[in-house]
């Protein structure tokens, strides 16, 4: 199985790890993440304004590239996963994100409307190799370790849209946990959203936030928390004050459960 893969920005630098984790552990269960040659920043932020266009081009560009690859789009990071569903989901039913997305990209001989599907990794390992198929590969099982799942919003929310598991009771991740043979701890703060995307106007509501949410989870049981989100992660973890929890990449997980994590270290060293 072969996919187009779109890193985004972060994974290029601040979280190289994320990234490499995936491609090794995707190897180890039979997949290929080819990536998208030339492809740009997704901007981070799906645009809300209706005439805003310029900004989702650079996605549609990379849902193109993917559709003529003839495979699926995969992505690793919350905010890449979140802009390029919800910008699909306009070049399928917003004519006029449509009509005037094809006008700028009738220059480079760019037509798309909607053809690619768009998965975040997680979906792959659960809707195409089956969390049986990845208990059966893994090698050093997470046994007794309690891990609290990290959603955010991004992952989420809008729920009609992403459909990426059901907004207010999500169970993707928790059963990630399971299948590497962790046990998951159910806390009410795992889909909330840790504030983010607030910090340059007031740097108090993630603390806040992130304080709720490790507090929370560390109530339940946790050990650490496990999350697909570099802007979560940065966030919880540079927020977490005596917070004894630890947020940790999914695929990290992952891969040092399927016995490659080894390998993956050294292609971060390597980069």
């Amino acid at each position: 199985m072969n996919y187009s893969y779109f890193p985004g920005c972060t994974l290029k630098n601040k979280a190289k790890d994320l990234d490499a984790y995936a491609r090794a552990s995707a190897d180890a269960l039979g997949f290929k993440l080819e990536e998208i040659p030339e492809w740009q920043c997704c901007g981070g932020v799906y645009p809300l304004a209706k005439d805003e266009i310029a900004t989702k081009l650079s996605s549609v560009r990379a849902l193109a590239s993917a559709r003529d690859s003839g495979t699926d789009l995969v992505t690793l990071c919350s905010a890449c996963y979140n802009v390029l569903k919800q910008v699909n989901n306009d070049m399928i039913n917003d004519e006029n994100v449509i009509l005037k997305a094809n006008t700028y990209l009738k220059q480079d001989g760019v037509e798309y409307h909607g053809e690619t599907k768009v998965l975040h990794f997680l979906e792959v390992l659960r809707d195409v190799v089956g969390w049986d198929n990845v208990k059966a590969a893994v090698k050093n099982p997470f046994t007794g370790k309690k891990i609290g799942a990290y959603y955010g919003c991004l992952l989420l929310r809008p729920g009609k849209v992403l459909q990426f598991d059901d907004p207010e009771n999500p169970q993707i991740i928790e059963d990630f946990i399971k299948a590497i043979g962790g046990t998951p701890v159910i806390y009410a703060q795992r889909n909330e959203c840790c504030g983010a995307y607030t910090m340059f106007e007031d740097s108090s509501i993630p603390e806040k936030r992130t304080k709720e949410i490790l507090k929370n989870a560390e109530e339940q049981g946790a050990e650490f928390l496990v999350t697909s989100c570099p802007l979560c992660k940065y966030n919880l973890v540079k927020n977490k004050a005596e917070s004894p929890l630890d947020v940790i990449y999914f695929t990290e997980l992952l891969a040092q459960a399927l016995g490659v994590k080894e390998k993956a270290l050294k292609e971060v060293c390597n980069a």
